[in-house]
């Protein structure tokens, strides 16, 4: 077993896996920068280096101060966390070649499921069900209009090196074709630095449910059934729930399976989260895989009674897993609090926390890393908490949601608690009825009403 592990990341997240290293007996390093000297990641770890001054990229983006602080601190493995450099091939590879240890996924395994239309071609090859489209990369225009029109409209173009959203266009008729095609070339360049697209049938009403799976060195990997993240605000999730409202038996135990096979077709190591959008009709397609731990892992954890980022170490460690899968037990429901004013078309809300009264109470988690007094900086992203709630039935989670929503007060900044709160007594929502396109008709009240 690992002696020290560093933890290259920030936040919620490195205070998360500070917690379980701590149970497991293993030292931790926190890195930081030069604004996030009082983040309670920082406070918490056994030691702490700072890694350069606030832009990401002087700091949790740069690899060799990450790679120096793990070998002054003698760390013999790094866990990247989510975002920044956790599905890093290169990062991956500077780390095996240091001889330290990078809980996560290999590089190749990096690579290959990185770039969509590589990881869709080999989900095809795996026997996994994907969305029809084109066979990779798109050549050119031609080629684009050749596809729609073999798969028909409406389609989707989606830039290859893709995320957040970005070099996305749902494309409705042939005449809104060209221009789609320019601008998601465009943005998907500035974006990434490459204008590759693909295409793919546009799925109506679709859901996003994603499996949670787990496999070690040995070939071997399991689920732990499914997360439902369709409630998307430009792409970005903002509340999760397992067991999906929309899940049945028979199709989770689908689902579960296709997982496990792409899983073990690429003989995937560590936890990942293979992506699936499922149409009305309750057909499922493989959109992607995240080679990480997920933001909403905790309500996995809690549906199943289970560590993941205890898991990713000891997988990591060449431990084998049991190879069983793992069925929801209770409901959970997980809302993203983030420091945004909801009022205001979500936009940022960076400041000083001056008053702070987290939930409690029986089947309540909160996951954060700030505190009252805590300044939370302009420069990442804007979670700031994630609130979970498990009961025996989604109606008692719901309602439990609701009761911690109100005891939460966060003062000095705004947040997105208010929206949580509406969100928990839309009918839709209650009803379990909601696709990826929920937030589309979703209206704030006023603070007033």
């Amino acid at each position: 077993m690992f002696k020290k592990i560093l933890i290259a990341n920030r936040g919620e997240i490195a205070l998360r896996v500070i917690r379980t290293c701590r149970e497991m007996g293993i030292k931790t390093v926190a890195v930081y920068s030069t604004v996030d000297a009082e983040s309670l990641h920082v406070k918490f770890a056994d030691e702490a280096v700072c890694i350069g001054p606030a832009p990401s990229k002087d700091s949790y983006l740069k690899m060799s101060n990450i790679i120096a602080a793990a070998e002054i601190t003698n760390a013999d493995a790094i866990h990247p966390g989510y975002g920044f450099l956790s599905e890093n091939a290169k990062f991956s590879k500077i780390c095996q070649e240091h001889g330290i240890k990078f809980i996560g996924a290999s590089p190749e395994m990096i690579e290959k499921m990185g770039d969509k239309a590589t990881a869709k071609s080999t989900m095809i090859e795996a026997g996994v069900p994907c969305v029809p489209g084109s066979e990779g990369i798109l050549e050119d225009f031609e080629q684009a209009k050749k596809v729609a029109k073999e798969i028909g409209y409406p389609v989707m173009m989606k830039a290859t090196a893709g995320g957040g959203g970005k070099g996305m266009r749902a494309i409705w008729k042939e005449e809104e074709l060209e221009k789609a095609w320019e601008s998601a070339r465009m943005e998907a360049a500035a974006a990434f630095g490459n204008d590759g697209m693909y295409m793919e049938k546009l799925i109506e009403e679709p859901r996003h449910i994603e499996i949670q799976v787990v496999g070690d060195s040995y070939g071997k990997a399991c689920h732990l059934s499914e997360r439902d993240c369709s409630v998307q605000r430009r792409h970005q999730k903002l509340t999760e729930e397992t067991p999906s409202p929309f899940m049945t038996d028979e199709l989770r135990e689908k689902m579960g399976t296709a997982a496990v096979k792409a899983a073990e077709y690429i003989k995937y190591e560590g936890a990942g989260t293979v992506e699936f959008l499922v149409d009305k009709h309750r057909n499922f397609y493989f959109m992607e895989m995240n080679t990480r731990i997920q933001v909403e892992h905790p309500i996995t954890e809690q549906v199943v009674d289970y560590d993941l980022i205890r898991e990713q170490i000891m997988v990591a460690a060449g431990i084998p897993i049991s190879g069983k899968n793992y069925y929801p037990q209770l409901h959970s429901i997980e809302c993203r609090i983030n420091a945004e004013d909801p009022y205001n078309d979500f936009r940022p809300s960076p400041g000083k926390i001056t008053v702070l009264h987290a939930p409690g109470g029986h089947g309540v988690r909160l996951d954060t890393h700030v505190y009252a007094g805590y300044t939370i900086p302009p420069n990442y992203d804007s979670m700031i908490a994630k609130l979970i709630t498990t009961a025996q039935t989604r109606e008692e989670a719901i309602n439990k949601m609701k009761r911690a929503l109100d005891e939460f007060v966060i003062e000095g900044i705004k947040t997105t608690i208010p929206f949580h709160r509406q969100l928990m007594d839309e009918p839709d929502y209650v009803a379990g009825n909601y696709t990826t396109k929920f937030m589309e008709s979703f209206v704030m009240n006023e603070p007033n009403e």
